[in-house]
């Protein structure tokens, strides 16, 4: 059924015998919320923060988090669940200097409004965070003052998702770089959702926002679209919204929503 503009599945997971409740955007609004891009890095805050606000977390839940004078700030989400334990969900939202930066990483950062607006009628017992980084380009820089300003609250966080160059492809995962259980779970989504996910290392590509959580022993998993044949689309004038496979784009976040609610039911508090 629909409510609200959302479709809301019951779904059985025999995978550990239980049921999970998603609710999803419908493909017209995700598409929206992507072509909500704009190409000037100034803007690209200011324009993650309308997408948020549009799926109702503003107020007290919508925070800058500053990272450096001058600079765009983190925005950071934040949607309480039953406990204090805590699932991050991130994506950057900085563009490098070529092309539009639509692929890398627009794709990521517009998703997070659509999966805070799919999570927030349903029963959690975590505490979901998602976060739109600034400056992965320049050394994930975003990334890393979050982590830094976590501070005592760095227990509490059970995992970090995060989503950087989507819908060149199907989901696929940085496997080599990822939590081990992290990886299973995602399979299970895959599994319960009949949806492809594949395992595609890119560690000769560069880095990423999950790095930052690594190196402090945060369990972390990176999902994104890229192989050998889509790498040249990063970082030149061929990362356009027309480079973005808008069908393999909408089945990524229907499986990162059902990820997301196995996480809660699996991950111990």
């Amino acid at each position: 059924m629909t409510n609200g503009g959302l479709l809301w599945l019951l779904l059985s997971c025999a995978a550990f015998a239980q049921q999970i409740q998603i609710s999803l955007a419908p493909q017209s609004m995700v598409e929206e919320r992507l072509r909500a891009y704009t190409t000037k890095n100034a803007e690209r805050e200011p324009a993650l923060r309308r997408l948020f606000a549009g799926a109702g977390c503003m107020g007290d839940a919508l925070v800058e988090q500053e990272v450096k004078a001058g600079k765009p700030p983190n925005l950071v989400c934040t949607l309480p669940g039953s406990t204090a334990s805590t699932i991050i969900v991130g994506a950057h939202f900085d563009l490098a200097e070529k092309g539009d930066g639509v692929v890398d990483n627009w794709t990521g950062a517009s998703l997070l409004a659509s999966l805070y607006e799919g999570l927030m009628g349903i029963p959690r017992q975590h505490t979901f965070v998602f976060v739109g980084f600034m400056g992965e380009e320049s050394g994930l820089v975003g990334s890393k003052a979050f982590v830094k300003q976590l501070g005592k609250n760095l227990q509490n966080v059970k995992a970090m998702v995060n989503m950087d160059t989507l819908g060149l492809s199907d989901a696929e995962v940085w496997v080599n770089h990822a939590d081990k259980e992290l990886v299973h779970w995602i399979d299970v989504a895959a599994d319960t959702m009949k949806l492809p996910v594949a395992a595609m290392n890119v560690d000769q590509v560069g880095s990423t926002d999950s790095e930052s959580f690594r190196e402090k022993k945060i369990p972390a998993i990176t999902i994104h679209s890229l192989t050998t044949a889509t790498l040249p689309i990063l970082h030149s004038a061929k990362d356009k919204i027309e480079a973005v496979h808008l069908e393999e784009y909408y089945r990524t976040y229907k499986l990162v929503s059902a990820y997301l609610m196995v996480l809660d039911q699996k991950l111990g508090p």
